[in-house]
């Protein structure tokens, strides 16, 4: 009985409640009438409930539903939801993946990770699942169309990622009445235009500064589709721009309520006098009341008074007078000569690359041409003569090398007593190869001697009676 109430208990998160109690019913069922039977029906009957248990936990179901808000009497310029729905008969693991929607002619702002709790009853079937929604504002009068869109989500109890598609919708925006064809339209179900001044000193002088500060708030309306007042430039003031502050207002709990956006510009007074900035206006169409209104601030008045310790960074007057004048260019001639001839230069050294390239390669195959026919050469050999008689052990190998370089052949009898002498030392009856290497050494210099005074012939001379070879010799 232990072991089928694990099985129960393991069985009854995988199968729906009612079929988990009619198992219920049959296993407890067949263990009750197992006071007679043997072990081995009971064992059997457990396996038996156990896959009638895992055939009833079935993959649970994935299901994505998309609604617009509102349907129809769309205009442009106004705020269209798409509620996208991801449903699930269990629960979700982990938050859904969803799709990059993108419409021509239309600004469309994503999902910002919050979302709205669930619980629907769809063909009788009980569903859990989370609402997003992507804002859409359309900015050209003409049609739309929503293509499906796929979620991925990994439902609990699921095997494997599901995925699921909503069905495609269509909308048409409309141009609001008052406004013209191809006339930005700004749709808002409220609106709230204010403005603020600061001036940087009172009274206001020549090279004081106020700053104009406007700002836009709009219900339902993106912060992005906001429209930028017209700062206008004003005789007598420069302007300076600040960038612009665009943000979302929401509810305090992530729900979407409208944009602001914020303007600021600062004017810098350069003459004295009267000054005015003008009034500005935002027309716009408002969604609650269908029609279309004016919002308004007020003209900004100023008197600024003449200031004589007011010196300007840069200097109008001096300004003015430059540019009655012809531009001119003045360059040094010894500039000029210089820059012209470091452009030849360059064009030189670009012009000439393959030839040294070209000249470097041959010279490279020429000092490897000398260094082998140095390797082959007398000189070469006779360098490694020294080197090997004080070698351990000592060898002749170069000074035989050197003998043949040297036109000598290999009868060594012909160089000297001081090499016979060693020879006998070498393989004598009583050798005494050390002294006779040591003196072999302090005679290299005179044996070289001897050698260049004996040198063959040169190409053009008479050969001698009897020559004797390489190959005569035993």
């Amino acid at each position: 009985m232990i072991l089928l109430d694990r099985v129960v208990a393991i069985a009854s998160k995988l199968a729906p409640t009612g079929e988990l109690r009619r198992t219920q019913v049959q296993c407890g069922s067949e263990l009750a009438r197992d006071g007679t039977r043997p072990i081995t029906t009971t064992f059997s009957t457990l396996l038996i409930c156990l896959a009638s248990l895992n055939a009833l936990a079935a993959e649970p179901e994935l299901r994505v539903q998309a609604h617009l808000q509102p349907t129809d009497s769309i205009m442009v310029g106004s705020l269209v939801e798409l509620q996208l729905d991801v449903l699930s008969d269990t629960w979700f693991t982990d938050a859904p993946t969803l799709p990059d929607l993108k419409l021509n002619g239309a600004l469309v702002m994503p999902p910002n990770g919050h979302a709205q709790h669930l619980n629907q009853t769809v063909d009788g079937k009980s569903f859990n699942g989370l609402r997003y929604s992507y804002l859409i504002t359309p900015n050209l009068a003409q049609g739309f169309d929503i293509p499906a869109l796929t979620v991925h989500a990994t439902p609990a109890q699921a095997s494997r990622p599901l995925n699921a598609q909503s069905q495609p919708l269509h909308f048409t925006a409309a141009q609001p009445p008052g406004f013209q064809a191809g006339e930005a339209v700004f749709v808002a179900s409220g609106l709230r235009f204010t403005q603020k001044v600061f001036n940087s000193a009172t009274p206001l002088k020549v090279g004081d500064s106020l700053t104009r500060q406007l700002t836009l708030q709009a219900d339902g309306a993106l912060a992005m589709s906001l429209p930028p007042p017209s700062l206008a430039d004003v005789p007598g003031l420069s302007r300076y721009l600040k960038s612009p502050q665009v943000s979302t207002l929401d509810d305090g709990r992530g729900n979407f309520n409208g944009g602001q956006r914020i303007d600021t510009a600062t004017y810098r007074i350069d003459t004295e006098g009267h000054h005015t900035l003008p009034a500005i206006e935002v027309k716009w169409w408002d969604a609650s009341t269908r029609q279309t209104r004016t919002a308004q601030v007020p003209a900004i008045t100023l008197d600024a008074a003449a200031n004589s310790a007011y010196r300007p960074v840069f200097s109008i007057s001096e300004d003015l007078k430059k540019l009655g004048q012809q531009r001119r260019v003045h360059l040094s001639g010894h500039w000029f000569g210089l820059l012209a001839l470091l452009l030849i230069v360059v064009l030189l050294g670009y012009f000439a690359r393959p030839l040294v390239r070209r000249a470097w390669l041959e010279g490279q195959a020429r000092r490897r041409a000398r260094q082998a026919a140095f390797r082959q050469s007398a000189d070469y050999a006779w360098q490694q003569i020294s080197p090997q008689i004080e070698g351990k052990p000592a060898q002749l190998s170069a000074l035989y090398l050197w003998t043949r370089r040297s036109g000598q052949g290999l009868k060594l009898a012909n160089l000297g007593p001081r090499l016979q002498t060693l020879l006998r030392a070498c393989y004598g009856r009583q050798p005494t190869e050390g002294q006779a290497l040591r003196q072999l050494q302090q005679s290299l210099a005179t044996l070289h001697s001897q050698v260049e005074h004996h040198k063959a012939p040169a190409p053009g001379a008479l050969r001698p009676l009897n020559p004797v070879h390489e190959k005569d010799v035993p």
